[in-house]
């Protein structure tokens, strides 16, 4: 089976969505946008979008159910990426940052101190993306594609 990416859309930053879909075209890379709300996409046959209803983890859950080995899931959902890392995929967020069995439970940590900064009223937030974070996301999709695709 054809390995392919999946995408954790809700949060995915245009620019990044625009990058999967010139490289789906490119490459002839199935992509699928997972998300509860309605999504543009240009027309490719490599381009696929699945509205799931709305509600807490339903989209996360959905990727989970349908990911096959070795298929690359695009996420900043830590929870996510820690449960395709046992579905043997590869997680990378939009920063370009490779999450693996190595370092998930330290971001799982992290993510959990943030809550509980959050719930005590501490203003939390990641900054815009930068262009280097642009660059390390594109370079990390080109490594996953040339060593996980035909072509």
């Amino acid at each position: 089976m054809a390995k392919q990416i999946w995408v954790d859309a809700d949060a995915c930053p245009v620019v990044i969505k625009e990058m999967l879909f010139r490289a789906a075209v490119r490459t002839s890379t199935t992509v699928t946008l997972v998300a509860n709300q309605y999504l543009k996409t240009p027309p490719s046959p490599f381009i696929q979008k699945l509205q799931v209803p709305k509600g807490f983890d339903i989209a996360d859950n959905e990727i989970v159910k349908r990911v096959n080995e070795g298929d690359l899931v695009i996420t900043g959902d830590i929870p996510l990426a820690d449960e395709v890392i046992e579905k043997k995929c590869t997680a990378l967020n939009t920063r370009g940052e490779l999450l693996t069995k190595e370092n998930i439970k330290s971001r799982l940590n992290i993510r959990d101190f943030m809550d509980t900064m959050r719930a005590s009223g501490v203003q939390t937030g990641s900054p815009p993306l930068s262009q280097a974070d642009k660059q390390n996301f594109a370079n990390q999709l080109d490594t996953w594609i040339t060593r996980n695709t035909k072509g």
